[in-house]
């Protein structure tokens, strides 16, 4: 929780930086222009995607296979989305990662060892009706 925290407050502090270093560069209201455009253009492609991700997880139950891979896709893609929704540009890049085919397919494997270590010591618990 203390690291959540830590990393939250570097994050506020590296928007604020990089907001005033773009708007030194562009001017206030095209910083501000952008920062809108990027939100909703972001949260449109978050949209799309989720859309079709949710409906990967459907047929993946329908078929009676196991929905991992696209309950993962679909948290990132819902990640992404929020943090493209949030103003601010370093978000918006950690966005568009999270919620791009290309860039997404590089994170998973990351998250796959994170949860198996989070199943390993008990900390991630799997319930079946």
């Amino acid at each position: 929780m203390k690291k959540l925290l830590v990393g939250l407050f570097v994050l506020v502090f590296a928007e604020i930086a990089t907001f005033i270093i773009v708007g030194k560069a562009i001017g206030v209201l095209y910083t501000l222009l952008l920062i809108i455009v990027t939100s909703v253009v972001g949260v449109l492609i978050a949209k799309k995607r989720g859309t079709k991700s949710f409906q990967a997880i459907q047929n993946s139950v329908a078929q009676g296979q196991p929905p991992g891979v696209p309950m993962i896709e679909t948290f990132m893609i819902f990640i992404g989305g929020i943090l493209l929704a949030l103003p601010g540009f370093l978000t918006d890049i950690i966005g568009l990662l999270f919620v791009l085919g290309i860039t997404r397919s590089l994170f998973k494997p990351l998250i796959f060892l994170w949860l198996r270590k989070k199943m390993k010591h008990g900390q991630v618990v799997i319930l079946q009706k």
